[in-house]
Protein backbone atom coordinates (compact mmCIF):
# COMPACT_ATOMS: atom_id res chain seq x y z
CA UNK A 1 0.00 0.00 0.00
CA UNK A 2 2.80 2.35 1.07
CA UNK A 3 3.91 1.84 -2.30
CA UNK A 4 0.92 2.70 -4.34
CA UNK A 5 0.87 5.66 -2.34
CA UNK A 6 4.59 6.93 -3.14
CA UNK A 7 3.99 5.99 -6.16
CA UNK A 8 0.67 7.93 -6.83
CA UNK A 9 2.61 11.17 -5.30
CA UNK A 10 5.87 10.59 -7.46
CA UNK A 11 3.39 10.82 -10.22
CA UNK A 12 2.06 14.34 -9.17
CA UNK A 13 5.26 15.72 -9.09
CA UNK A 14 6.17 14.39 -12.25
CA UNK A 15 3.38 15.67 -13.90
CA UNK A 16 4.00 19.23 -12.73
CA UNK A 17 7.37 19.60 -13.77
CA UNK A 18 6.16 18.65 -16.74
CA UNK A 19 3.48 21.29 -17.39
CA UNK A 20 5.59 23.42 -15.84
CA UNK A 21 8.51 23.23 -18.30
CA UNK A 22 6.08 22.93 -20.87
CA UNK A 23 4.27 26.17 -20.55
CA UNK A 24 6.85 28.26 -18.77
CA UNK A 25 9.86 26.87 -19.91
CA UNK A 26 8.41 26.43 -23.87
CA UNK A 27 10.12 22.53 -24.02
CA UNK A 28 8.71 20.45 -26.13
CA UNK A 29 7.07 17.11 -24.30
CA UNK A 30 9.15 14.85 -24.69
CA UNK A 31 11.86 17.44 -23.23
CA UNK A 32 9.60 18.47 -20.57
CA UNK A 33 9.87 14.88 -19.52
CA UNK A 34 13.09 14.59 -19.44
CA UNK A 35 13.65 17.75 -17.44
CA UNK A 36 11.72 17.01 -15.11
CA UNK A 37 12.45 13.25 -14.60
CA UNK A 38 16.16 13.78 -14.39
CA UNK A 39 15.07 17.14 -11.63
CA UNK A 40 12.97 14.56 -9.34
CA UNK A 41 15.40 11.37 -9.39
CA UNK A 42 18.04 14.20 -8.23
CA UNK A 43 20.35 13.47 -11.47
CA UNK A 44 20.31 17.27 -12.64
CA UNK A 45 18.74 19.60 -15.45
CA UNK A 46 19.21 18.64 -19.04
CA UNK A 47 17.83 21.68 -21.14
CA UNK A 48 19.32 25.43 -20.08
CA UNK A 49 16.72 27.81 -19.12
CA UNK A 50 17.29 31.39 -21.01
CA UNK A 51 14.53 33.29 -19.28
CA UNK A 52 13.98 34.47 -15.89
CA UNK A 53 10.51 32.51 -15.00
CA UNK A 54 11.89 29.24 -16.42
CA UNK A 55 14.39 29.53 -14.33
CA UNK A 56 12.50 30.75 -11.68
CA UNK A 57 10.22 27.85 -12.52
CA UNK A 58 13.69 25.43 -12.37
CA UNK A 59 14.47 26.27 -8.79
CA UNK A 60 11.26 25.55 -7.46
CA UNK A 61 10.81 22.55 -9.28
CA UNK A 62 14.09 21.59 -8.19
CA UNK A 63 13.28 22.36 -3.95
CA UNK A 64 9.82 20.67 -4.42
CA UNK A 65 11.33 17.06 -5.70
CA UNK A 66 13.94 17.17 -3.27
CA UNK A 67 11.40 17.45 -0.58
CA UNK A 68 9.13 14.74 -3.09
CA UNK A 69 11.76 12.41 -3.06
CA UNK A 70 12.87 12.52 0.88
CA UNK A 71 9.03 11.80 1.21
CA UNK A 72 8.65 8.91 -0.57
CA UNK A 73 11.64 7.14 0.85
CA UNK A 74 10.24 7.57 4.06
CA UNK A 75 6.59 6.70 3.08
CA UNK A 76 8.35 3.27 0.88
CA UNK A 77 10.67 2.72 4.02
CA UNK A 78 8.15 3.48 6.83
CA UNK A 79 6.46 0.02 6.71
CA UNK A 80 9.79 -1.74 7.08
CA UNK A 81 11.29 -0.01 9.94
CA UNK A 82 7.88 -0.43 11.41
CA UNK A 83 8.71 -4.08 11.30
CA UNK A 84 12.00 -4.19 12.94
CA UNK A 85 10.89 -2.02 15.70
CA UNK A 86 8.09 -5.03 15.93
CA UNK A 87 11.02 -7.83 15.99
CA UNK A 88 13.22 -6.10 18.43
CA UNK A 89 10.24 -5.37 21.25
CA UNK A 90 10.99 -1.83 20.95
CA UNK A 91 7.81 -1.07 21.08
CA UNK A 92 7.31 -2.44 24.54
CA UNK A 93 7.14 -0.10 27.51
CA UNK A 94 10.42 -0.59 29.17
CA UNK A 95 9.04 0.60 32.59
Amino acid sequence: MSFLVTLAIVAVALSVGVLGYHSIAGLSWVDSVLNASMILTGMGPVDTMKDTPSKLFASAYALFSGVVFLSAVGIVLAPVFHRVVHAFHMDDDAS
